[in-house]
Parts: structure tokens; sequence; C-alpha cells
């Protein structure tokens, strides 16, 4: 299958790309070790909201961790409705961190992809909150009824 995106710009080079097989595209070769070793290494606010999206608890829809989207890594990615999620850590405070942020994410969105981004203290003293923001952006996305599967909530 091919990404429905014609392209995308990448800021870091300023270069276009044309399109890209899914697999040239994600979960690059060259990032695994990178991603293995981010999963291993999760902080606690991504394992805390890793036991609450794992196993298709929102929706039924399925979330993998630490997935390659280019030549970034995003800490959760649904591939069936085209949403990461990032969780920022006191680093991403940095104003270089900030930039970095922000130049990913646009990469990362003009692929249609979207993006949710909350912050270790969300997690922390307002995780049902989170999950709010997940189902909301779960619920808005042009399913079919058959493919959202409502849980008991």
């Amino acid at each position: 299958s091919r990404l429905k995106a014609s392209g995308f710009f990448d800021f870091r080079r300023g270069t276009l790309w044309s399109v890209w097989s899914m697999t040239d595209f994600f979960d690059k070769k060259e990032l695994k070790e990178r991603r293995r070793s981010l999963r291993n290494q999760a902080t606690e606010t991504e394992k805390l909201l890793w036991e609450r999206i794992r196993k298709k608890q929102l929706h039924g829809v399925r979330f993998r961790r630490q997935v390659s989207i280019g030549g970034y890594v995003v800490d959760f990615y649904s591939p069936k409705i085209r949403l990461a999620i990032e969780i920022d850590g006191e680093s991403h405070n940095r104003e270089s961190a900030r930039e970095y942020d922000s130049i990913r994410e646009e990469s990362i969105t003009q692929l249609g992809i979207r993006f949710l981004r909350f912050k270790n203290n969300d997690i922390l003293k307002d995780m049902e909150n989170v999950l709010r923001k997940i189902d909301d952006a779960l619920t808005t996305f042009p399913l079919t009824k058959g493919e959202i599967q409502r849980g008991s909530e």
C-alpha cells in the first residue's frame, strides 16, 4: 500500500519528498535500534498512558509504541486513524527542543497524520482528561460505525 499524501516538505533539509512506500517511510530499518531502545527505556508517563491505550482499549483502535515516521520517532501511533501522540517531558521546555518539536510535528502533519501532544503533568495529574482528548480525536475521525467499537465506559 502507498501513502495517500503526494509528498511532504522536510523542513530540516528544505526538500520536498515524493510519495514513499509504507515500509520506506514507517518503521525505517535504520531507526530500529533507536525505537527498541526508546521502548525499553520508556518514561513513567509513557508507561502510564500505554497501559490505558494498549490492546485496543479505546474504541478498538490499535496503537503502537515508538514508531518512526520518516526520520522521526513518535511515542504512540495508530496507523488506522493516522494519529500520533507525543508526551513532552522537561527536556521539551528548552527553546531548541520546542523548535525541533515544531518542525517535526509540521513534517508529520503534512502527511495527513493528526498530532496530539501532552505534558508529563497532564498524564500524572489528569489522566482522565488526556483519555477524553484522545477519545475525542478517535471519534472525530471518519470511520464507519462498524470500525469503531464502543466499549463500556
